[in-house]
């Protein structure tokens, strides 16, 4: 694996794989010596022209205890605010040498481009309207903890598909490891043809009681540039995640971030029941998973990602997951203490 574009370039042998790995790291994360040597000496550069807390604050965490060296980079008070495009930043900062470019822009397609004009391994962290990966694999890792096993399960995504790149990756992801998933919210929030996913659609939510896991989105205002709902208070009667929709045996989970009184009631939020803390919690893990899957150079069975051989260091090769300044402890790579 080169780049993480899509969830559509995965097969379920490659999501189960990434998981796995995020588990070996969630046992590095309990222990007194969280980072790991894995990636000493490799460049993460997160490039976002989009506000970003969650995704950004985990990839930087990531990469950090994975002993990698991390450069932030914010579209605000650089030189795109002077008209620089989107090519000649990539083209400027590839002149750092990074290897793995984490990116977030509000254009679809545009990680697949950025891919294309440098030698950097490529991590689409949400291109406009189009995929985020990452979260879909995070959502995965947080259920099959919750579940034991995704297969037969019934999920609903509930809220504005249309404008979420969340959605698709979830959908792609889900039905490739066995959920079936069932696509619901009003019928201008709802793309034309999504069916072709394999998914089902429903613009009520009179079935919602047949669902294992529902899944919460948001209305995203900052990509609508017209009216879609009547009005809020109107979409939160017919399709808001309250205490009167909600079984007790149903999991709830959402992206982030939460409107409250929106698409979700602050007490179903707040219930045992939504597993959103465990989702946040696992986009540290489950990046850490997606950067090792890249750039490791001797992860046993995975093909070497973009890093030189003359990069390597005499400590990359063995001991990946020892605890960094611990080596020679008797730890070895896949047998986390």
């Amino acid at each position: 694996m080169k780049h993480l574009l899509s969830i559509e370039e995965l097969d379920r042998a490659a999501i189960e794989r990434i998981v796995s790995q995020a588990e070996r790291f969630s046992e590095v994360s309990d222990r007194e010596i969280k980072t790991v040597p894995a990636l000493r000496n490799r460049m993460v550069l997160n490039l976002f022209y989009e506000a970003s807390t969650r995704t950004r604050g985990s990839f930087e965490l990531a990469a950090k205890r994975l002993s990698a060296d991390v450069v932030n980079f914010t579209a605000s008070g650089s030189s795109v605010e002077k008209g620089e495009s989107l090519k000649d930043t990539v083209l400027t900062l590839s002149a750092h040498k990074p290897d793995a470019i984490v990116l977030r822009t509000p254009w679809a397609g545009a990680a697949a481009l950025v891919s294309q004009w440098c030698a950097a391994a490529i991590v689409n962290a949400g291109d406009g309207k189009h995929e985020h990966p990452t979260q879909a694999l995070l959502d995965v890792y947080t259920l099959r903890r919750r579940l034991g096993a995704i297969d037969g399960a019934s999920i609903w995504i509930v809220g504005d598909v249309a404008h979420s790149r969340v959605a698709r990756s979830d959908v792609l992801a889900f039905q490739k490891m066995g959920a079936r998933v069932t696509l619901a919210g009003p019928p201008t929030l709802i793309p034309r043809e999504i069916e072709a996913l394999g998914c089902e659609v429903r613009y009520t939510l009179d079935e919602l009681p047949s669902a294992d896991v529902v899944y919460a989105l948001r209305m995203q205002n900052e990509r609508m540039e017209e009216t879609w709902v009547p009005s809020v208070r109107e979409y939160a009667a017919w399709y808001q995640i309250n205490a009167q929709r909600l079984r007790p045996e149903q999991i709830l989970m959402h992206p982030g971030p939460v409107n409250r009184g929106v698409e979700l009631s602050g007490e179903v939020a707040d219930s045992p029941q939504a597993i959103i803390t465990a989702q946040v919690e696992a986009g540290v893990v489950v990046r850490m998973a997606v950067l090792y899957e890249l750039l490791a150079p001797n992860r046993t069975g995975l093909e070497p990602g973009p890093v030189p051989a003359e990069g390597r260091t005499p400590e990359s090769g063995t001991d990946d997951l020892a605890p960094a300044g611990a080596r020679g402890a008797g730890v070895g790579e896949g047998q986390p203490a």
